[in-house]
């Protein structure tokens, strides 16, 4: 997995000062490499440099270096709350101040309820709305956050946050348990939602089987009523032929033969004729 590339940028802007600590063999030339450290562009994680001998032994050193391991402590995983409410700690440079109270801003960032404006002034000891927005838009630039400013709401909206505060000791069982938590949570929202996606196969189902019933239905109504069809034009044709082809063709031949016999018996062949009417039995009558 590839590092993110402002925590790689920030472990090469440390690395010098891991490399002087080994010839920082004073508590004065440990204390003078915290402060470099800590002022130096880029550098945002501090725990290598933390772990070296020559700056773990300022805690058994004279009063007046062991703040500056405090201090660097504060850095890597405190805030600026931690600094101040912690007494004897060293003035801080403007640089230190600025990258303190953007490390600080990313601790923040785990909760929307800390990224109101209201909290965030105090909590970073700023004295203007316009401070604060300064503060975020700089932190933004050097890439430790992705996020917006929120005017109206009075908040920031925090969307990524660069992996570069180093653990607080003793919280890793506090991390453990936070990740169970979420491990359960996210383990519950799985069951939830496996559920929801058989609800909603049963409903396909359901939907397609009512679907294809009532395709099946008028595919049904559909053929009896081209059956119906087929029986009534078959009806209509068999009585137009019994009226155009049957008995009016043999009363055609019939008026055939009274055509024929006109000359030889006028009355008896108008008489065969007399169904035709009127008007055969009449010319009948004539030609006799």
């Amino acid at each position: 997995m590839a590092m993110d590339p402002t925590q790689q940028k920030a472990l090469n802007a440390l690395e010098q000062y891991i490399l002087l600590s080994k010839s920082a063999t004073s508590p004065r030339a440990a204390a003078d490499l915290i402060a470099q450290a800590t002022s130096a562009p880029n550098t945002y994680v501090f725990a290598e440099l933390l772990q070296t001998p020559n700056i773990q032994s300022l805690r058994t050193a004279a009063p007046e270096y062991s703040p500056y391991l405090t201090l660097l402590e504060i850095f890597s995983w405190g805030t600026w709350l931690d600094y101040n409410s912690t007494p004897n700690l060293l003035r801080l440079s403007e640089a230190q101040s600025l990258k303190l109270r953007q490390l600080s801003l990313l601790s923040f960032s785990t909760s929307r309820a800390t990224l109101t404006y209201q909290h965030l002034l105090s909590a970073l000891n700023l004295p203007s709305v316009r401070e604060l927005e300064d503060l975020v838009i700089s932190s933004i630039y050097a890439g430790l956050i992705e996020a917006k400013l929120d005017t109206l709401s009075q908040r920031v909206d925090v969307s990524s946050v660069s992996p570069l505060r180093d653990l607080r000791p003793k919280s890793v069982p506090q991390l453990v348990t936070i990740l169970e938590d979420w491990d359960s949570r996210c383990a519950g929202v799985l069951v939830a939602i496996e559920g929801q996606v058989r609800d909603v196969r049963a409903k396909a189902a359901e939907r397609r089987k009512r679907d294809q019933e009532h395709e099946a239905t008028f595919e049904k109504a559909l053929a009896e009523d081209s059956t119906k069809d087929r029986g009534k034009a078959a009806g209509k044709r068999a009585v137009g032929d019994t009226e155009n082809g049957g008995e009016p063709e043999a009363e055609l031949g019939e008026s055939m033969d009274v055509d024929e016999t006109f000359g030889r018996g006028g009355q008896r062949n108008a008489k065969r004729g007399g169904r035709f009417g009127g008007a055969f039995a009449g010319l009948g009558k004539r030609l006799g």
